[in-house]
């Protein structure tokens, strides 16, 4: 699966020489004249991807792309490329995300190990968000009552939590059955660690 390289930058000259660099690297290429540009065509998170974005740009700039683009819940690591080094801003974006900040000129070699690391981070979080929004569409399918599940995923006996639900030992055991069935998961230990990935037990808290 090849990996996409979003340049996102208002000096042409810059794309010009970047594209052929990182196409010989073995990376697709896709540049983009202004931050709006690359809202209006969002990348696919299908592939691996990440993006070169200029700090300075004219009517949306590269801080102000990386919080649109966290608003859409994007996952796509953001290398800034700046020709006017600025602490507060770099501050900024990395607190904010930010996989790098490199300054221009950029050797080569700076380049290609930003965006191999970067590549290599959307590589997991993009597997860890596949396997988050499964699990939450799997907890969305539960039934009112099968979400109140909080006393078994924190390890409570079968006995109190049948008190506490008002229903009998049976019952219990067979609503976790079900539970763990719709999330599909095998042992409680399992059911523990997904619960703790998407905040389940408040969740559930609040549902019951």
């Amino acid at each position: 699966m090849q990996a996409c390289v979003h340049i996102v930058d208002d000096d042409a000259s810059f794309c010009t020489a970047m594209e052929p660099l990182l196409t010989k690297a073995g990376y697709e290429i896709a540049s983009y004249p202004s931050a709006l540009h690359l809202l209006v065509n969002l990348p696919s998170e299908s592939i691996p991807n990440c993006i070169l974005l200029d700090v300075r740009m004219p009517s949306l700039d590269g801080p102000a792309l990386q919080k649109r683009l966290a608003e859409l819940d994007s996952t796509l690591p953001i290398i800034f490329l700046t020709g006017y080094p600025d602490i507060p801003v770099t501050v900024q974006v990395t607190k904010a995300g930010a996989a790098d900040v490199l300054t221009k000129p950029v050797s080569l070699a700076d380049l290609l190990r930003a965006v191999e690391v970067a590549v290599a981070h959307h590589k997991v979080t993009r597997a860890t968000k596949k396997k988050l929004d499964m699990v939450r569409a799997h907890v969305a399918a539960l039934t009112p009552r099968e979400r109140q599940f909080e006393l078994v995923i924190l390890g409570k006996p079968n006995k109190q939590v049948a008190s506490a639900l008002g229903c009998t030992e049976r019952t219990i055991k067979a609503h976790r059955h079900r539970v763990m069935e719709k999330l599909q998961v095998r042992t409680l230990p399992e059911l523990v660690s997904l619960a703790e990935h998407i905040n389940a037990v408040s969740g559930a808290g609040q549902t019951a």
